[in-house]
């Protein structure tokens, strides 16, 4: 994807997380233990202060710089208004930036679509985050993400997050390889290769010892923990699966 539908897709949903009611700041958030919906609405608020951040700090400074610049947003009832004076301003921030302009970013330094990027994946995690705990309290299923939007945070949890996973962390998968692939029309492919020191990740059609098969969100929501494993179509050694799914907490 290219930032300007990823520009259009962060807008929406950050529009669907900002429809949240004061009524929902109370519920807990089951897929993140003693957390609350206000509290996950002031975690995404930070994270958009630091896309801004970015783009403010001179990209040779750091991520460090970035972080430390970027004020904690305040707890209590009007973390809706705050959230919704944030992303208006992540947004002008980035419709008026160059794309190609340097920032830090969590991978070095990289251009800011990095950001607009980021964003757009964290959000709509949350999003899926905050609505669920709505459903649970008996309100409506949550919005489906958009498909491309989906598959495009699968390979951003592969390649920008997997691969700076160490492999000795994940013992049950070292020696092994995993095979993931939307079955949605959406057509991204991973081959996640835990054979090295490092994780390699490769854009291949490559039998896994096991294969991970599903639509874009479903996959998304998985691998980011929000789903069950068993939401998926899994062929191969299911052993593999689980160790991917019960050791990789990014």
């Amino acid at each position: 994807m290219t930032s300007v539908p990823q520009f259009e897709l962060l807008t929406r949903e950050c529009e669907r997380m900002a429809s949240l009611t004061l009524d929902d700041l109370v519920l807990p958030v089951l897929s993140m233990p003693g957390w609350t919906v206000e509290k996950l609405i002031r975690h995404v608020n930070f994270v958009h202060r630091m896309a801004v951040a970015a783009l403010e700090t001179p990209a040779s400074d750091g991520m460090a710089k970035v972080v430390g610049s970027v004020a904690k947003p305040e707890r209590g009832l009007q973390v809706l208004d705050d959230y919704r004076e944030s992303v208006a301003h992540m947004l002008a921030a980035y419709r008026a930036v160059d794309p190609a302009q340097e920032v830090a970013t969590w991978a070095g330094i990289d251009s800011a679509d990095y950001w607009i990027r980021r964003q757009l994946h964290e959000v709509t995690v949350h999003r899926f985050d905050a609505q669920d705990a709505v459903h649970e309290r008996g309100g409506p299923e949550p919005e489906s993400a958009d498909p491309a939007g989906a598959a495009d945070a699968i390979v951003e949890w592969a390649e920008q997050f997997l691969t700076r996973f160490p492999v000795e962390k994940v013992p049950a998968v070292a020696g092994r390889t995993v095979h993931v692939h939307t079955d949605d029309g959406t057509d991204a492919e991973l081959f996640l290769d835990f054979t090295g020191d490092e994780v390699a990740v490769s854009r291949l059609h490559r039998k896994g010892d096991v294969a991970l098969r599903g639509s874009a969100q479903n996959l998304m929501l998985t691998l980011w923990r929000r789903r069950p494993l068993d939401g998926l179509d899994i062929v191969g050694d299911r052993a593999v699966a689980q160790a991917l799914y019960d050791g990789i907490r990014i």
